[in-house]
């Protein structure tokens, strides 16, 4: 993979750059993918019912709402995820299990730890574009991230 500071430097007219405000939770350093989203809110449901699908090539963007109150990935749906062929994570709220999580070969990259789980209501909006750190995830667009950060563009790049 190529890293987002030498991708930034060939192809920055044609990226978004996240805001800095991530931090690394998953045992790959590099990830990349075309963006899933899910918009849900102190329920991970949706969040594990996604990660049950096939997930070659692709990375999930969670929209937490930016909540610290629980979390919304834990090690069985990181494990789950993994198992489905997901290449990362983003979530925009919590984690849990970090031990767990950075043990696995896949990329994570959320706003904090918190050992609270998730309700169950079902409840979230999959596939829809969402804006965090000032920028917008599209389904479909594509991700770059590793310890630099995150990179978004709407179509793959040479």
């Amino acid at each position: 993979m190529t890293r987002t500071a030498d991708l930034y430097d060939a192809h920055a007219d044609h990226l978004q750059v996240a805001q800095p405000i991530f931090t690394d939770f998953g045992g790959a350093e590099h990830f990349e993918g075309i963006i899933a989203t899910v918009k849900v809110f102190e329920d991970n449901s949706l969040v594990r019912s996604t990660l049950e699908g096939e997930g070659a090539g692709k990375v999930l963007v969670i929209d937490g709402g930016g909540s610290l109150r629980c979390a919304l990935v834990g090690d069985q749906i990181g494990a789950l995820a993994q198992d489905n062929g997901w290449h990362g994570l983003i979530v925009y709220g919590c984690i849990r299990d970090s031990q767990q999580l950075c043990a696995l070969p896949i990329g994570i990259k959320a706003l904090a730890a918190c050992p609270a789980k998730s309700t169950k209501r079902g409840e979230g909006q999959p596939q829809l574009p969402v804006r965090l750190a000032g920028t917008t995830f599209t389904p479909g667009h594509y991700l770059w991230a590793d310890s630099d950060g995150i990179l978004v563009a709407s179509t793959p790049l040479p």
